[in-house]
């Protein structure tokens, strides 16, 4: 894979990783097959345009980032990226100089030359507008090799009300209770040492079902909106969380009686947590 297409890749296993789909899901909602999926998020094929779009409708992420890593990549891939520039004409060796009747003077090369001129003009402008389109760190950063993992954005107060996928803290969480609720909906605990944060994340849950985290803090939500929505994982924004405190979830469904919810708890320490069983206050 080239650079481009490592970047574009890396961005949507996040984005697949945000929709909570399996690649049979994924196939279901979109005009591509689980194979090409497949092939799609570890680098084996270029995704067509359309895909990535549709990617980035599931997970409700705008498209402008991933379809600019698109364009790079599929130009890199075609090879119009690395496509010189015309040598613009020269004059001929050894001029011939014939007279013509004035009316026959069209100037063919010259707008031949422009013609190209603006081709290159429209090319060279159309790769610096999907470059623009790019965070500053991705286009000043030195080019990584296809493993290489992005490290995370923030720590402690400064992830706190951040999507903790935006800010590569969702790689590798530990998690720290997982809670199956009377309705049959399941929810989870989550914390990133790297970050110094913790979330909450749901599934298997109804339009209107309610999620809260807090670690003595702020108190963050999140709620299931549609039917894609219950369909995937479903996760609350960040919340600073520090070694020894306590991250406790509440889980709402649509139909729970006013202040009726389901809660758990797990106390965060060094590499262990303790977990406190449900309850319904």
């Amino acid at each position: 894979m080239t650079s481009a297409h490592t970047r574009l890749v890396t961005a949507l296993r996040e984005l697949r990783t945000r929709t909570g789909l399996s690649l049979a899901a994924l196939a279901e909602r979109t005009a591509y097959s689980k194979s090409s999926w497949e092939r799609y998020l570890n680098g084996k094929t270029l995704p067509p345009r359309q895909a990535v779009r549709d990617l980035c409708r599931l997970a409700r992420e705008p498209e402008g980032r991933a379809l600019a890593l698109w364009e790079i990549a599929e130009s890199e891939r075609s090879g119009r990226a690395a496509q010189p520039a015309p040598a613009p004409a020269g004059p001929d060796p050894q001029p011939q100089p014939q007279p013509q009747p004035p009316t026959r003077q069209p100037g063919i090369r010259r707008r031949l030359l422009a013609v190209l001129v603006a081709v290159c003009a429209v090319t060279v402008a159309g790769v610096a507008s999907a470059l623009l389109l790019l965070p500053d760190r991705e286009r000043a950063a030195p080019r990584a090799s296809a493993g290489a993992a992005p490290g995370p954005r923030c720590h402690g107060a400064t992830c706190e009300g951040q999507d903790p996928m935006h800010m590569f803290c969702g790689g590798g969480p530990d998690t720290l209770s997982t809670h199956r609720t009377a309705t049959g909906a399941r929810l989870e605990l989550r914390y990133s040492e790297k970050c110094g944060a913790g979330w909450a994340r749901m599934w298997g849950t109804g339009v209107g079902d309610r999620l809260e985290v807090t670690a003595g803090g702020p108190t963050r939500r999140a709620e299931i909106a549609d039917a894609v929505d219950a369909e995937s994982y479903v996760y609350t924004v960040m919340t600073e969380v520090r070694p020894g405190a306590v991250l406790r979830a509440c889980f709402r469904p649509a139909a729970a009686a006013d202040g009726e919810r389901e809660c758990v708890e797990a106390r965060v320490g060094g590499a262990t947590a303790t977990t406190r069983p449900p309850s319904r206050r």
